[in-house]
């Protein structure tokens, strides 16, 4: 059976869990890149070998948002893309806990037994030789497994050198978009990093020099958008694949202050307002630039749709 817990808007989680014995993992799983998929393979294929549920326990907001007020942190996922992907994944059984002073002031003894033994039937845990849990991050891996014992469950150690051995971090996918590098971030995720959210009406200038323009408005504000530039995109949009070009920036040549993300959907021609898309990054081909004048930011439009459709090309050779 499957079953995963959706929060309701911004941060309130029911916490409705199946009542089945599940081979569970912990954490943030931000972005949930190849390191991360490493540990959901081995849960999956675990679960399977058991006769148990899959599960992840992953909590919402981030911590530090909670215990330093640190609103400004940008995260790869919104907690709903993070549940598609842990689903994508194979994952059976996605809760997610909302993160509050309360959570985090529970001890380690009731965090195992109420959590994870009484209302997740924990019955294996597969975890990162560092993990900490309970108040203050009193409780380590050692005392995890002394508590497996009395409680009746197992903990699979994830050992350093498995850790080590896999170089991705979300530290650095994050820094690769800040980049602008959105294939050197879709090599760590192991998928083409994306965006949710929804077709908004905007000024209409792209309309005015022949390259109309979806406004996308993200409603999330802890979600990372990379850097500013001229993006290759692309989206399914009612069951068809469509490629784009988007922008993200201020466009200056226009004398534009707030930041916007606009998309330019080649050999596309639909209403799309109030549509929810997710648009997938492909590669960056330039930095976001202030022209001479209108006409000059045309022609440069001109050329990156010309490097753009070159581009989309090569890859479906």
């Amino acid at each position: 059976m499957s079953f995963v817990e959706k929060p309701a808007k911004p941060y309130k989680i029911q916490l409705l869990i199946t009542n089945t014995s599940k081979i569970i993992t912990i954490g943030t799983f931000d972005g949930v890149h190849i390191g991360h998929q490493k540990i959901l393979n081995r849960v999956v294929n675990l679960a399977q070998i058991h006769g148990y549920t899959s599960a992840v326990l992953t909590l919402f907001p981030h911590p530090r948002m909670v215990l330093q007020n640190e609103h400004s942190i940008k995260l790869l996922n919104t907690i709903d893309e993070r549940i598609e992907l842990l689903k994508s994944y194979g994952i059976e059984n996605v809760i997610v806990k909302e993160f509050t002073q309360e959570f985090a002031d529970l001890s380690a003894k009731d965090y195992v037994k109420h959590i994870l033994v009484d209302e997740l039937k924990t019955k294996k845990i597969v975890i990162g030789y560092d993990h900490h849990f309970g108040k203050n991050r009193e409780a380590n891996i050692s005392d995890l497994k002394q508590f497996a014992k009395h409680y009746d469950f197992e903990v699979e150690e994830i050992s350093a050198q498995d850790i080590e051995n896999v170089t991705v971090s979300s530290t650095k996918v994050r820094k690769a978009l800040d980049n602008g590098e959105v294939d050197l971030a879709n090599s760590y995720l192991g998928y083409n990093y994306f965006i949710t959210g929804e077709v908004i009406k905007g000024k209409g200038l792209g309309r005015t020099i022949e390259f109309p323009t979806a406004n996308i408005h993200i409603k999330e504000s802890y979600k990372l958008i990379p850097n500013d530039g001229v993006y290759v995109v692309k989206s399914n949009i009612e069951g068809s694949i469509v490629y784009g070009m988007m922008n993200i920036g201020t466009n200056p040549t226009v004398d534009g202050k707030e930041r916007s993300i606009e998309v330019y959907f080649l050999d596309f021609n639909q209403n799309i307002y109030n549509k929810v898309l997710k648009i997938e990054f492909l590669k960056r081909l330039r930095s976001e630039q202030k022209f001479m004048n209108i006409a000059a930011l045309k022609a440069q439009l001109k050329k990156d749709r010309i490097n753009a459709l070159a581009y989309i090309e090569s890859q479906n050779e």
